[in-house]
């Protein structure tokens, strides 16, 4: 009877040591892989001084109660709008450059990094900045266009969460695009 224990101990114990191995593996840092569609752009008209390309997935919105040409452009799907104003210079050039340029700075707080790209179209007449921001910021992006005589035109990317720069950047990136999209094909009336 004394064989029966040892065995059975011996069997276990080889059992043990091959059955339990575990190769450790680190996890591998992995971003979301959303898909988005290729955009499509429509031409924006209206009574405005001026007109835009937007993405076929928005949705614009005119704002009744505040200004007659500001709109914000909703991308329902990706909780992110698009806020776009626009102002008539009237002598406040200066003003309204410092209010633009002074927006960007609001999110140093949280942002990690703010880039400004300086965007020049002497053929449509629109010169401005296009601000690029990472990291934990409430706007992703932000832009402003004048024709430095009559119009001054602001937008920015907002999206309907708290600011997790991880977890938005694909659909950040996304917009980024159509707002860059939105400065290219801004053209006055």
């Amino acid at each position: 009877m004394s064989q029966i224990p040892k065995l059975s101990f011996a069997i276990i114990l080889i059992f043990s040591l091959l059955g339990c191995e575990s190769k450790v593996q680190p996890k591998q840092k992995a971003f979301l892989a959303l898909e988005y569609q290729s955009p499509s752009y429509q031409l924006i008209k209206s009574d405005c001084p001026f007109q835009f390309e937007i993405n076929q997935i928005a949705k614009l919105e005119a704002l009744q109660n505040y200004d007659r040409c500001s709109f914000n452009i909703r991308y329902p799907k990706l909780g992110a709008t698009i806020f776009l104003t626009y102002k008539p210079i009237n002598n406040n050039l200066k003003a309204l450059l410092t209010d633009a340029q002074k927006l960007p700075l609001k999110h140093t707080i949280k942002a990690d990094a703010i880039e400004a790209d300086i965007y020049t179209n002497n053929i449509a007449k629109t010169y401005g900045n296009f601000y690029e921001v990472e990291g934990n910021a409430a706007s992703q992006a932000q832009f402003y266009l004048t024709d430095s005589l009559q119009h001054f035109v602001t937008g920015s990317i907002y999206f309907k969460t708290a600011p997790n720069y991880d977890s938005i950047l694909p659909a950040a990136s996304y917009i980024k695009k159509d707002l860059k999209h939105i400065v290219e094909t801004m053209r006055w009336k």
